[in-house]
């Protein structure tokens, strides 16, 4: 990461890097509250980015799912879905998305290496719940959170 300062009087600044190193030591993620040691425009939680590549067969074997923070996936390159429990989104072309709620599980399937710019605002540390399990209370409790998106229409 680059920075310069345009004045001696002004705080405006200006930052440069690269996603990819800037965001290696934090799962990709380059903006948001896990830089909080940062001590720059980076470390914000008003919102969060990841710069993530993923290769083809990749499965997240887990549902998971944010507390607060909506989240939006843009896809760069490659073929990925993302599943929820009662669709699935195909992202296949350069600059297909899909956004979600708060509270919704989700899972990353990796059809062709991916490139994929994720913000998830806002960016709040522990937002993250603990990955959904099948069967048991569990799963009981993730059916009635998706009806209740459902009935609500609350993906938005």
């Amino acid at each position: 990461m680059q920075e310069t300062q345009h004045t001696q009087e002004s705080k405006a600044r200006v930052l440069w890097g690269n996603a990819s190193v800037d965001g290696a030591l934090h799962q990709g993620w380059f903006i948001g509250h896990v830089l909080e040691h940062a001590h720059d425009l980076r470390s914000t939680q008003t919102v969060e980015v990841k710069w993530s590549r993923h290769k083809a067969g990749e499965e997240q074997p887990q549902w998971t799912m944010t507390q607060q923070a909506v989240t939006l996936c843009v896809l760069i390159k490659g073929i990925v879905f993302i599943r929820f429990p009662w669709t699935e989104c195909i992202l296949a072309h350069e600059g297909d998305y899909v956004i979600w709620s708060a509270d919704l599980p989700h899972r990353l399937i990796v059809a062709e290496d991916a490139l994929i710019l994720t913000i998830r605002w806002p960016s709040i540390p522990e937002d993250k719940k603990e990955p959904v399990q099948s069967g048991g209370t569990d799963q009981e409790e993730l059916e009635s959170r998706c009806k209740r998106h459902i009935f609500e229409g609350s993906v938005e």
